[in-house]
């Protein structure tokens, strides 16, 4: 398994991540890592819907998605990996995702969180999250919304807020 690419974005599936990201990468497998949507049977129909049939999809729970993993279900794979929250991508790491870099995609804004860029807010947990993703377990963490961009470091992003 060669993950070409793990991003958090809580759009999860969208425009950008099949028309840009897909063929940059040249991904054939995109991996939806999420406890709360595998449970969401119209979300997951909807995401289903919108993913090119060459593409392989598949969207489970953490824990099962490792799993899968270990199995060698995505032997040969080039798998873009998407994770909705920076908890998802921290215990997805831990539980044996196999990811050395972290792209921060779109990170919505909301009560308590910091406007770091037009597309990344982050709260307290947050930043705890991606520092131990960072720290701990020695991930590489940037911005880029789409290939054409410059990636910049997160924590250049939570410096200068917006």
């Amino acid at each position: 398994m060669s993950v070409v690419l793990a991003r958090i974005d809580n759009r999860l599936i969208h425009g950008q991540v099949l028309e840009a990201w897909v063929p940059h990468t040249q991904a054939d497998c995109i991996v939806v890592a999420s406890d709360k949507v595998a449970g969401e049977p119209l979300r997951r129909a909807v995401m289903t819907a919108s993913v090119p049939k060459n593409i392989k999809l598949v969207i489970g729970g953490l824990t099962e998605l490792a799993e899968l993993v270990r199995q060698g279900m995505f032997a040969g794979r080039r798998v873009l990996l998407l994770f909705e929250t920076s908890a998802d991508a921290l215990q997805g790491h831990r539980l044996g995702l196999p990811f050395d870099r972290l792209n921060l995609g779109n990170m919505h804004a909301g009560a308590g969180k910091l406007r770091c860029s037009c597309t990344i807010s982050l709260d307290d947990d947050d930043i705890v999250n991606l520092r131990r993703l960072e720290e701990e377990q020695g991930v590489k963490i940037v911005s880029q919304c789409i290939p054409a961009d410059r990636e910049r470091p997160w924590r250049k992003l939570v410096q200068t807020g917006a």
